[in-house]
This record gives structure tokens, sequence and C-alpha cells, in this order.
């Protein structure tokens, strides 16, 4: 497994070492003790998938402490552009983005931890994502920042994303007061 580090700190993009041959692939996607020798231990306690049409976009999603999670995203099938925004108040980089092109022809992976708010714009029908949570979901404790936020200033690259109605209600960026520290 490689891991690269980007320009916000925390954040980091996996790239799991993938063998081929006539019948197909094979990868692991997890395994925690390989990964705990990188550094990179977090206990796992539930999935998720969503299956979304070509540029649908979800997010930008966060919970509030104490129920607030780690997330290790992939697609599986399709691709999206995958986003985390810094909401740590203390941070260099507060209200800064990261996006990572996740696909499945790439077979990466990309960590957000704790702290951050994260979204995706998928770029094909039936784009499959899958997402390795570090605590359970908790509805009293979600939030959504909005997508089109003029402070964040994020480029999609798709000018018409299609939105739920949860997300076209989320608040602005300006408006989010941080319960998140480094």
């Amino acid at each position: 497994m490689n891991i690269k580090t980007t320009p916000i700190q925390g954040l980091l993009e996996l790239q799991p070492n993938v063998f081929k041959d006539g019948r197909g692939y094979f990868l692991e996607s997890w395994n925690e003790k390989k990964l705990i020798n990188e550094g990179f231990s977090f206990e796992f306690v539930q999935d998720n998938q969503s299956c979304s049409q070509k540029h649908v976009l979800r997010g930008i999603h966060f919970q509030i402490p104490p129920f607030d999670q780690g997330k290790l995203v992939r697609v599986v099938q399709g691709s999206a552009i995958d986003v985390a925004v810094d909401l740590r108040k203390n941070s260099p980089t507060y209200g800064k983005y990261h996006k990572v092109l996740l696909s499945d022809k790439k077979q990466n992976m990309f960590w957000v931890p704790s702290g951050f708010g994260h979204a995706f714009v998928t770029l094909e029908d039936n784009t499959l994502f899958l997402y390795k949570c570090t605590n359970y979901y908790d509805k009293n404790s979600e939030c959504s920042i909005i997508w089109n936020d003029p402070d964040l200033n994020i480029d999609w690259e798709v000018s018409n994303p299609i939105l739920s109605e949860k997300d076209l209600e989320a608040i602005s960026f300006k408006d989010f007061k941080s319960p998140f520290t480094l």
C-alpha cells in the first residue's frame, strides 16, 4: 500500500497494490496490521455504500462531536471527484479544500479524518461509492455546508449537479461555528 500525503494535514490518498492477470485483479482494500506499520490505525465500525447517477453531488457532510466520523472512501465502479474541507478552526488550512479523483480504474482511496466536511460529485452513471466510518451515523449530529458556498469556492468541474433537498438547504460556511480543533 502506498500512502501519499496531501497539502492539508491529515488527508491521505492511499493506493493499494493491485495484482492483475488474465482472470482480472486482486487487491487488499484494508489490512489493519500492514497499515498500523505505516502509522495508520483506526477502528472502523460502519460501512456504507451509495450508487449515484452521473453528476449527482452529495455533501458537504459531517457529524459534530461526539459522533464525528473519519471516513476511508473509494469508488468501486465509475468515478467521482471527492472533496474534503478542513473545518478545524485552529488549523492553518481552515476553510481550504482538497480534491481527489477516485475511480474504479485507479483503485485509489481517500482518508478523510474527523474535522473535515466531505462531499463528492459523480462523473459516470451507476457510480458505486464505499465508505468505511470510524463512528456510527447519528441523525441528530449530522450537518452540511452548502455545496456552492462562495467562501469555499470549490471547483466541482460540473456545472449543474443533481442535489438532494437536504443538500440544497445546507448552511453557509460563514454561518458554521466549528466544534473541531486540530
